[in-house]
């Protein structure tokens, strides 16, 4: 057994490859796309959800995740999810992997990084905002410094 830890990663032994990921909206029941580095979407589903993710994309590289969140009546955001180094990965391979543990095991397994938690506040749509179409506003209403980008039409 103390054999196993000398010849692996501790990162990857206590925090895996993939982390369950909770991922939260106020108010719930936002719609929400999980888009990968490569920009394909590898999840759809509704808040409150919990979403197992790989954390690694490959030798000394963790996944990056964008998370586009929709619901009616809100206005559409978007967040990322953020990777950060595993405290196992520095602190347990100091202790117990070693070299084999840092050079090798955690950054091809992905171990090395960890991912956080999203929780996401969404804002009401303002009536003003134009979704799509042709809108007619009052002058009044164009903030100052846009004015100048207006073209008059005869």
């Amino acid at each position: 057994m103390v054999c196993f830890f000398f010849v692996s990663g501790c990162a990857t032994i206590i925090n895996g490859s993939k982390n369950p990921i909770a991922i939260n909206s106020n108010p719930d029941g936002a719609e929400i796309s999980i888009i990968n580095k490569k920009g394909e979407v590898i999840h759809k589903g509704t808040t409150p959800a919990t979403v197992t993710l790989k954390s690694g994309a490959g030798y000394f590289k963790g996944e990056d995740y964008k998370v586009i969140f929709k619901k009616e009546g809100y206005a559409p955001k978007e967040a990322q999810i953020q990777r950060k180094i595993s405290g196992w990965y520095i602190g347990g391979n100091f202790l117990f992997g070693g070299l084999i543990g840092w050079l090798i095991v955690d950054p091809i397994t992905g171990a090395m990084w960890t991912l956080s938690d999203l929780n996401m506040d969404l804002e009401p749509q303002s009536s003003h905002m134009i979704k799509e179409g042709v809108h007619i506003i009052k002058l009044d209403d164009v903030p100052e410094a846009l004015r100048s980008n207006l073209v008059k039409l005869n």
